[in-house]
């Protein structure tokens, strides 16, 4: 009996280390966009949210709220520059409750025909854990045209 104790003991006492330790995306999401933003010389809004939000056009037409549906065409890519998906260019519909939440709120600051880009950071797209090639806490940046609120 003394030996299983013994030998639970150390199990515990090993399994628990520091290279489990949680990263804190949200402090290095800020500072991954705040770097980007200055060495491209961007000029981008932020939100209470944290997200980040640069208005090229604002667009003419009606603004959506986060329960619209709209017709939104895209291209998401990483900080590097590297691709991960993208709508063609008569965009794709959904409603903003069905996409992570980075885009529910950064959709709104548009009016239709705006464009712009949106800069998400993990806590407002995919969080700590990995989404098919979306590397877990990965800041996703996308250039939007906001085609139209259906």
């Amino acid at each position: 009996m003394k030996l299983l104790i013994f030998s639970l003991s150390l199990f515990f006492l090993f399994s628990c280390n520091n290279d489990d330790k949680e990263i804190d995306y949200v402090t290095l999401n800020e500072q991954q966009i705040s770097d980007y933003i200055a060495d491209n010389n961007l000029v981008a809004q932020r939100s209470n949210s944290g997200l980040y939000y640069i208005i090229d056009e604002p667009g003419t037409g009606e603004q959506p709220t986060t329960t619209s549906n709209v017709t939104v065409a895209y291209k998401g890519y990483f900080l590097n520059g590297s691709v991960f998906d993208q709508s063609n260019a008569q965009g794709i519909s959904f409603n903003l409750q069905q996409v992570i939440s980075g885009w529910t709120e950064g959709i709104t600051y548009f009016k239709e025909e705006g464009t712009g880009m949106l800069l998400i950071p993990a806590h407002l797209a995919y969080g700590n854990v990995r989404r098919g090639s979306i590397p877990a806490g990965s800041v996703l940046l996308f250039d939007i045209e906001l085609i139209a609120v259906n």
